[in-house]
């Protein structure tokens, strides 16, 4: 079973249907018309939702008994990285594609974590744990900020994805702040535990592919930048790293192997770090999933990783070695989304897409749910396909992602795809020269019109409707 939805959903399924079993989908009603459920082998309705049955851990665990499931891989989101739902299917004695739930449960507190890796002597940016309520939390604040300086980041200790994550620059901010991310990291992971990290300014996102199984073999499969993000929140990812620094890379991919270990860290996961301008780098926290951005590493390393997730789950160990990776030329991931950049990324969910056509050709992959007449659900996430093109040099990946980008064709909502034209036309990126202020330093980004080859793509499609019905002799 796959309890998820969208272009992950579909990704499980078709490993899944690879090795031979049978996928099972799940779906609430706002996903009655979704691409995962008529790909699966059986699609099982949970609720109305929208949204809550998908985080039902009781109504997935019905699910997968009444129907004789063996297996349930959690994807992203939702439920990958609730120790509950791990334990549920444990004892529910189902296998849970992914790490234990006591694995789980240690990463992700990053207060834990931190401890963690503290213990393994592993670099760390300054941080607090978990603070205080009242008025001796906000003391430890300010106590902390005197000593490390401004600015610091309030992070809700559950989070991920960007999300219970606040920027502070002053004592003004903390004290305002500090409640109020309480506030939101209860409501977003029902724990209002926060802590404060110092912010590494200007920083670049490096994270590392690690893999590992139950006979004690752990590697990696590469490192991957995601430092072109809005909100934290990723939107371009790369691999590998542009950093021109190897042997900075490999010790980081070393420290990477070193974190998991530290952690008995079972199946696929990735660890995040910071690099400063001076080339040193932090540990940020382990990711218990598989992430959004793993095709680019398929692309680059030959890996299956969603298929080795789920031969490891099955009690298989790693088909292959440290010294088997050979990872060659470089693959970048964009996600298209359903999003107007020019107004603070507003979700377009509700629209229904008239036009759909997409690229194609040598070196690429499209990782998607979105098909033409299909309207989009105003209640999930607003990502639509992950556009992902391999190239042997830097300078063919972007030539060739340019390329998709002027081929694709999305009639409906808006799309982030203006917005990625601009950036693989910016002399920067062409670079490889990037960090996490790239969108705030780069205003150009978001000066755009409608691509008018976009209105000649779609008046060419009316023509062709409209002589295929008037001729019915076209093919």
């Amino acid at each position: 079973m796959v309890a998820n939805r969208g272009e992950i959903a579909l990704r499980i399924i078709r490993a899944i249907q690879e090795l031979g079993h049978t996928a099972v989908a799940i779906y609430e009603t706002p996903d009655n018309a979704a691409l995962h459920i008529r790909v699966a082998d059986e699609a099982i309705w949970i609720g109305d939702g929208p949204r809550r049955d998908y985080l039902s851990i009781a109504k997935i665990i019905k699910a997968a008994k009444d129907h004789g499931v063996d297996a349930i891989h959690p994807g992203y989101g939702f439920l990958a990285e609730n120790p509950d739902f791990a334990k549920a299917c444990e004892e529910a004695g189902i296998i849970f594609v992914g790490p234990p739930h006591e694995v789980i449960s240690k990463l992700g507190d990053k207060v834990t974590a931190r401890k963690i890796m503290a213990e393994a002597g592993i670099a760390m940016v300054p941080g607090t744990e978990n603070l205080p309520h009242g008025e001796a939390g906000l003391q430890e604040a300010l106590e902390f900020a005197a000593k490390y300086g401004y600015p610091v980041m309030l992070k809700a200790t559950a989070g991920g994805g960007g999300r219970g994550i606040r920027l502070i620059e002053n004592d003004a901010q903390l004290k305002e702040q500090l409640p109020t991310a309480r506030s939101e990291a209860k409501a977003a992971f029902n724990n209002d535990n926060i802590y404060l990290e110092k912010v590494v300014l200007k920083p670049k996102h490096v994270e590392v592919q690690i893999m590992a199984d139950n006979f004690g073999n752990t590697l990696h499969l590469g490192t991957r930048d995601c430092s072109i993000q809005r909100r934290n929140q990723k939107l371009v990812e790369i691999a590998p790293s542009m950093i021109p620094d190897k042997k900075l890379l490999d010790e980081i991919c070393a420290t990477a192997v070193q974190a998991a270990k530290a952690s008995n860290y079972f199946n696929a996961g990735t660890v995040e770090f910071l690099v400063d301008k001076d080339n040193k780098f932090y540990f940020m926290e382990i990711n218990t999933r598989v992430q959004v951005e793993h095709t680019v590493t398929e692309m680059v390393s030959g890996i299956d990783i969603v298929r080795t997730q789920i031969k490891l789950a099955l009690g298989r160990p790693l088909s292959f070695t440290q010294d088997d990776i050979r990872l060659r030329g470089h693959a970048i991931e964009m996600r298209i989304n359903a999003e107007d950049p020019q107004n603070n990324f507003m979700p377009e969910g509700g629209k229904t897409v008239s036009v759909y056509r997409s690229p194609g050709g040598y070196g690429v992959r499209l990782d998607g749910f979105v098909y033409q007449g299909f309207t989009i659900p105003e209640v999930y996430d607003s990502l639509l396909v992950k556009l992902t093109v391999f190239g042997f040099t830097w300078n063919e990946t972007v030539d060739r992602l340019r390329r998709c980008l002027r081929n694709y064709t999305i009639v409906g909502p808006k799309t982030t795809i203006p917005f990625y034209m601009n950036l693989v036309n910016d002399p920067d990126f062409q670079k490889g020269d990037f960090d996490t202020s790239y969108l705030e330093t780069h205003p150009n980004l978001f000066d755009y019109k409608d691509d008018p080859s976009e209105v000649n793509k779609l008046a060419r499609l009316i023509a062709e409707i409209h002589f295929k019905k008037e001729n019915k002799y076209a093919i």
